[in-house]
């Protein structure tokens, strides 16, 4: 593996970048300095709502690429470099259908707050680690019929993959449908996820697949580890993405980016 060639770094973060805490470690900013003096980028990739990865990243927020909302987002500092939003009938025909589904919480997420109609006091406050900035609405469907909708994530305490899924999966030509954890799933526009969204980063640094090193853990990771040479599955990743990984690396509870950046760095010295 011949790892003089990267000149980008991509990083999910939940299950990849931060611990199990929701933690990033001073490790990785201690890194992320080195990588600059050696001129070599970071772009933050995730499901997440952009404000609330830059919570995350604070001290470097200025000085990242970021992709949120799977993709339907990307920015550099104030900068939006890319925004794909749902048709508004798309976002007002599924909410029905997954008010229907029992146990499920629905977020619309727009470019700058989350919208939620539930008023579950265990979902509010799990959901605000994801979601900085969020209003707690009567009707989602009237917020949908006003606001441009980024993305539409939906939660069940037990499992996305057994309990939303299967009931909206023959929707596939309508939305892009991503497990993107235990508990999650995302409707996106059918062009919005972090693989097209990472090609126009790309385009944008003229920097090529084979320049590219890319951390992942789950099915929303999927499209951006193929844009990637240098393509990571965490230890703790689902086999789906295990299975495309060009590389694998240690858990996110065991510095797996970490481990591979040390290593990316001291190539580089």
């Amino acid at each position: 593996m011949d790892l003089s060639k990267v000149k980008l770094v991509v990083s999910d973060m939940d299950g990849t970048l931060l611990n199990s805490k929701g933690e990033v470690s001073t490790l990785f900013f201690d890194l992320f300095k080195k990588l600059q003096k050696q001129n070599i980028l970071f772009c933050a990739a995730s499901g997440r709502q952009y404000h609330s990865i830059i919570n995350k990243l604070a001290t470097i927020k200025d000085e990242i690429y970021v992709i949120a909302e799977n993709g339907a987002i990307a920015k550099k500092g104030d900068e939006v470099l890319l925004l794909k939003s749902l048709n508004t009938k798309k976002v007002t025909n599924i909410i029905p259908v997954l008010r229907n589904i029992k146990d499920t919480h629905i977020v619309l997420c727009s470019q700058d707050t989350a919208y939620i109609e539930s008023k579950d006091k265990t979902f509010v406050n799990l959901f605000q680690e994801y979601y900085n900035n969020f209003k707690i609405v009567d009707n989602l469907i009237e917020i949908a019929k006003t606001t441009s909708i980024l993305k539409i994530a939906v939660y069940h305490f037990s499992s996305s993959e057994e309990f939303i899924y299967p009931v909206i999966k023959h929707l596939t030509e309508d939305y892009l449908i991503k497990i993107s954890g235990q508990n999650w799933l995302d409707l996106s526009d059918d062009k919005a996820n972090k693989g097209d969204a990472l090609k126009e980063v790309q385009k944008i640094l003229n920097i090529s697949k084979e320049e590219t090193m890319v951390f992942g853990d789950y099915h929303n990771d999927i499209e951006m580890l193929q844009e990637a040479t240098y393509s990571f599955a965490m230890k703790n990743a689902h086999r789906d993405i295990t299975a495309i990984a060009n590389y694998t690396t240690e858990s996110n509870n065991n510095f797996g980016v970490e481990r591979v950046l040390e290593k990316l760095v001291q190539v580089h010295s």
